[in-house]
């Protein structure tokens, strides 16, 4: 397929492909012959996440992974098949496919050496135009960054990748490109989100950026869908990688507006006991915790939604009931609330081995052993004395040497 060493855009995803694809996608349906896709679209990927979909008209017997000279404007591209079968179909209602009068371009034939000679060496000049063309920009006073450059396959050809906030007049940029570099000049402007996904990293949650693993099209996020889901408002927190809004909030919003349709307003609530005041809420597990005003944070209640819709009313009434909440109307759910986390691992704590050592434990000391003297003949001996037992010989009995009648404080002596 190829000819020495093949140029890695990353880590290596499968066998075949030799790089990481980003929008890749799994076929499932590899298994099931061909029988919709007639005309033999494929979906070939070149650098980063542009696609697009040609047609074999050669009938050529590809794989995913090779490398092919596809039809360009002008000359020819390399690319590398991404993607083969009846899902080619589905997959060109996501994306956007380039015709030439209503027509799809031409897979020519597989890429020969030559072919990936000259793409190699194209390659390697992307970075270096792409410092130069920003050099050219600010010399000419425009307003855009120059994000990415991309040759085509014969080198021919360089697509300009740029982010602007206004509308910029670069047609005298596109000469002076030119003229630079002695190339066909393309200018493609993409959006912050674009630019992410072309980047690529790794998101908050630990897993590939949405836009550069399977998102195409990208939708506009609101702070109204946070709220919503009642995340917090911190624009660090809402922010991508991109400095926009992340993508993910827009995920679960519709569940959250469906499971709030017959939520009360999230307002204050008048019981005996004082005003209450609304602190947040557990959407799924319709619960609404509230607190009193002299508790401040603390002290949080949690109350079914239906519990809430009753003194809601109530309050309408102008009357109070006696409580917040009653004990027959306590639902099971609110013990719930408070997560109960299972030790998996097994019962025992694993920090018991964790704990700190008292240097200033003094040891136990064994209590000293007395000896009763067998021989009567001892027993008119004062006590100070030592003490000989079976031949050995033993300490005196207690710390004092002195007997007590002689100590100093005197509380034991014998009159």
């Amino acid at each position: 397929m190829t000819t020495g060493n093949p140029i890695f855009r990353g880590c290596a995803s499968n066998k075949l492909s030799g790089s990481c694809a980003k929008l890749d996608v799994q076929d499932w349906l590899e298994d099931i012959s061909n029988t919709q896709n007639t005309e033999d679209i494929i979906e070939i990927r070149f650098k980063n996440t542009r696609k697009d979909y040609y047609s074999n008209v050669n009938r050529l017997n590809l794989e995913v992974g090779e490398l092919v000279a596809v039809e360009g404007n002008p000359g020819h591209d390399i690319g590398m098949v991404s993607l083969t079968g009846d899902l080619v179909l589905r997959q060109m209602k996501r994306h956007k496919v380039t015709t030439i009068n209503g027509e799809l371009r031409k897979v020519y034939r597989k890429a020969k050496p030559v072919d990936i000679e000259k793409w190699e060496a194209a390659m390697k000049r992307e970075h270096e135009t792409m410092i130069k063309s920003r050099q050219l920009a600010s010399d000419l006073r425009l307003n855009m960054k120059i994000g990415d450059v991309e040759y085509q396959g014969d080198g021919t050809k360089a697509i300009f990748y740029y982010i602007a906030d206004e509308r910029v007049d670069f047609r005298q940029l596109i000469k002076v490109l030119a003229e630079s570099f002695c190339i066909r000049v393309e200018m493609k402007q993409i959006g912050a989100r674009q630019e992410a996904g072309r980047i690529g990293g790794i998101g908050p949650c630990g897993r590939e950026l949405c836009c550069c693993a399977w998102m195409s099209n990208f939708s506009s996020v609101n702070t109204v869908a946070a709220r919503y889901q009642e995340i917090s408002m911190n624009p660090q927190k809402l922010a991508g990688q991109c400095s926009k809004l992340k993508c993910c909030i827009n995920y679960e919003v519709d569940c959250y507006i469906n499971e709030q349709k017959d939520f009360p307003p999230k307002e204050r609530i008048k019981t005996e006991e004082g005003e209450y005041i609304y602190l947040k809420s557990d959407v799924f597990k319709r619960i609404y915790y509230y607190t009193l005003d002299s508790r401040g944070p603390t002290g949080q209640i949690a109350v079914p939604v239906s519990r809430v819709k009753q003194i809601m009313r109530m309050n309408e009434k102008g009357k109070v009931p006696e409580r917040l909440i009653e004990l027959a109307d306590i639902d099971v759910n609110i013990e719930k609330a408070i997560p109960n986390y299972e030790n998996v691992v097994g019962q025992d704590s694993l920090t018991r081995f964790d704990k700190p050592k008292d240097e200033n434990r003094r040891k136990k000391r064994r209590p000293k052993r007395r000896f009763k003297s067998d021989d009567k003949s001892n027993e008119n001996k004062p006590k100070n004395e030592d003490v000989q037992r079976n031949g050995q010989k033993r300490r005196p009995f207690g710390r004092n040497k002195k007997p007590r009648n002689q100590r100093k404080d005197g509380a034991n002596d014998k009159s």
